[in-house]
């Protein structure tokens, strides 16, 4: 080989090297899976997509789609996946005249599945309905709608503690202000009460506020036992980092929040606790736009490293769910350019320790 041509490939094997250990790669992996849970649909757009798994080990994923994010054809969407793949989409929910939003699923201690969701014009007019099933998702019940001032867990999975209570987050958006609620329950969400509002405090001015400011859509956690939970909630533009509040009595009182040094460009997020106590967030690594889509892992819930980048292409890609699954890996779904919910199963192996 000429000494030109060798110096050449030594710099690009080089270069490939340092791009390789200080940016975290786009996620490929033989032992995953990135894949749509549907090319076609019967409707254009879709968003805002929750998982949950099935007793049986299939996974269930549900999400909003119609012709545009608050249309009155918009309904709740879902596919279940078995050993053959995802079925095709079928209509879960639907409000007349009304667009459903941010459907969330998870099981209560009762064995029930639950979907819950929001319906109305847009979040200040938010109202709350819930339906379950008891066959894991083969038949369901009629829509019941929570009581006035409860709107069930708004983005994200609640946190079913091991006593059974289920500590939904909540929040609540006007023109002026967001701010968190944490919504619990003791009896299998019978019965609901709320905290306080939960913000990031803000210095007084005299100038009326001309833009919202403030934090929603909480994803909690237990951060070390049963009473030590924490939440991470994504942030409006003029404080533009995941911001993080605490609990020191399983959820019934909460601290105000402060803002992390881990970016939010105004975007869902959402994280679990995996068995062996660490913590994975998935989130949008920036301050403008909703790309890229990215995973940090967390041992104490204060500092994250970024590991893997799902999504680095110019587009949308947002409004993450993610759980672990009974075989260890991350289950996780997201909208993709609002076309399209993607899925991927991130292997247990290749977190880093």
């Amino acid at each position: 080989m000429p000494q030109i041509k060798l110096r050449a490939t030594i710099s690009i094997l080089l270069l490939a090297a340092l791009c390789s250990i200080f940016r975290p790669s786009i996620f490929a992996s033989s032992a995953g899976i990135s894949e749509f849970i549907f090319t076609a649909a019967p409707f254009k757009s879709c968003h805002t997509s929750t998982i949950v798994e099935l007793r049986n080990g299939d996974f269930f994923a549900a999400w909003f789609g119609g012709t545009a994010e608050g249309n009155p054809d918009v309904a709740i969407w879902a596919s279940r996946r078995t050993p053959k793949g995802w079925s095709a989409p079928f209509q879960l929910a639907r409000e007349p005249n009304t667009p459903p939003w941010n459907p969330v699923l998870f099981h209560s201690n009762d064995a029930r599945l639950w979907l819950y969701y929001k319906f109305g014009a847009g979040p200040s007019t938010w109202h709350a309905l819930r339906i379950f099933s008891a066959d894991e998702g083969k038949t369901w019940s009629q829509p019941e709608r929570l009581p006035e001032g409860i709107l069930g867990p708004i983005k994200d999975k609640p946190l079913v503690l091991d006593d059974g209570a289920i500590v939904s987050g909540s929040s609540v958006e006007t023109l002026q202000t967001w701010h968190v609620q944490i919504e619990r329950s003791t009896d299998n969400g019978i019965t609901w009460t709320k905290s306080a509002p939960i913000t990031v405090p803000q210095k007084s001015s005299s100038a009326a506020p001309t833009t919202p400011y403030g934090i929603i859509q909480p994803t909690i956690f237990s951060l070390d036992g049963a009473k030590h939970l924490r939440l991470y909630a994504r942030s409006t533009s003029n404080i533009n980092a995941i911001c993080v509040a605490d609990s020191n009595d399983a959820g019934v009182t909460w601290t105000q929040a402060h803002p992390t040094n881990i970016p939010n460009p105004n975007s869902g997020i959402d994280a679990v606790k995996l068995r062996d106590g660490r913590i994975i967030l998935i989130y949008n690594n920036t301050r403008t736009g909703r790309s890229p889509l990215n995973l940090a892992a967390s041992s104490d819930g204060e500092n994250f490293k970024m590991f893997a980048t799902l999504e680095s292409e110019p587009g949308e890609f947002s409004y993450p769910a993610i759980i672990q699954g009974s075989d260890g890996d991350l289950h996780i779904t997201y909208t993709w350019n609002r076309t399209r919910i993607k899925y991927v199963r991130f292997p247990l192996s290749e977190i880093p320790k």
